[in-house]
């Protein structure tokens, strides 16, 4: 499936909720935010027939997020049916990692290929003022699981914060020193509340030069897959010397990859987003809950993905924002 501008399209990101178990500062207010109505939101039945029309116009790649996409229930039998769905060759996760060390062993088995981990820090008392939650023993717990787990492909996402955790990035570049993971730096994109509160992101030309003086020349290398991993992403990725794994840097502000973009998001109540700063999009709960056929709703989404901007444009503010918060979304 290709849109306008000849970008192949074959990854698709879908938010399960809108949910959380984490209150990051940068993410969600303190108080939480207004839950979507049950009825609103999409059921797997639903999710599973978008991702079947996706799959028959050449979407190959999943990943669930949120919100937290775990604290949805019986999110791993919505696992089992992606991974049984003719045409999806990955199947991935991006979590906070509170639930993940509980529930490892059941997404395994129903097929899980690929884990993201959130990781701003690995100081207990920064993650309760980042998190609003004292749930940082559960996240270690699962890092410890996910930094043995050979079945997995394994990456760790940061968003180095000035003033907030950017004394941290040695330490977390770290990891990927140690263990077979990928560890990526992501800059703060100016969404909800990172941009209602005027926090303020680590360049990662700043990030790479801090890298470079700690580890050494940071030597470029391919993006691994894994097996049949459909895979160009948005991250470029080096390999200092004596590192096991890969570090990474996504930075869609300083350095923009709109003509490499390559997915879709489908929003827990069913809206086909296009791009993240666009409010451009497919209401698929409409169609799905309309009597369209398969054949229809492949076709509207084929329509709809066709029309899928050229870039964004979040250094300006025009009517077509979308001012939707990544937790509706799901980054």
């Amino acid at each position: 499936m290709q849109d306008q501008f000849q970008r192949k399209i074959e990854y698709l990101r879908i938010s399960v909720t809108d949910c959380c178990n984490l209150r990051c500062r940068y993410c969600m207010p303190a108080h939480g935010v207004k839950k979507m109505a049950h009825a609103d939101v999409l059921t797997y039945e639903e999710i599973l027939r978008n991702v079947r029309a996706l799959a028959g116009v050449g979407i190959r790649k999943v990943r669930l997020t949120g919100g937290e996409p775990l604290v949805r229930r019986d999110i791993v039998h919505l696992v089992r049916g992606l991974k049984e769905t003719p045409g999806i060759e990955t199947v991935a996760i991006t979590t906070n990692g509170v639930l993940l060390g509980a529930m490892m062993d059941e997404l395994l088995d129903a097929g899980l290929d690929a884990v993201n981990l959130s990781l701003d820090t690995l100081d207990g008392g920064k993650f309760f003022s980042i998190t609003r939650r004292p749930m940082f023993g559960a996240v270690m717990e699962t890092l410890e699981r996910l930094t043995r787990e050979t079945q997995l492909d394994i990456k760790m996402n940061c968003v180095p914060i000035a003033g907030v955790n950017d004394d941290e990035i040695t330490a977390l570049a770290s990891l990927a020193r140690d263990h077979a993971i990928k560890m990526r730096f992501i800059e703060l994109m100016p969404i909800g509340c990172a941009r209602t509160e005027g926090y303020r992101g680590v360049p990662m030309d700043e990030v790479r030069a801090r890298l470079k003086a700690a580890f050494g020349a940071l030597l470029p290398v391919g993006e691994a897959t894994h097996g049949r991993a459909v895979p160009k992403g948005p991250a470029t990725y080096v390999q200092p010397a004596g590192f096991r794994g890969a570090l990474g840097f996504i930075d869609a502000m300083e350095h923009k990859f709109c003509d490499t973009c390559n997915r879709v998001r489908l929003t827990a109540e069913g809206f086909l987003k296009l791009c993240l700063y666009s409010n451009a999009g497919l209401d698929t709960r409409s169609l799905l809950r309309g009597g369209a056929t398969d054949a229809q709703l492949a076709d509207a989404i084929a329509h709809a993905v066709w029309k899928k901007p050229e870039e964004h444009y979040f250094e300006m503010d025009t009517e077509t924002r979308d001012r939707r918060a990544m937790y509706q979304v799901g980054g």
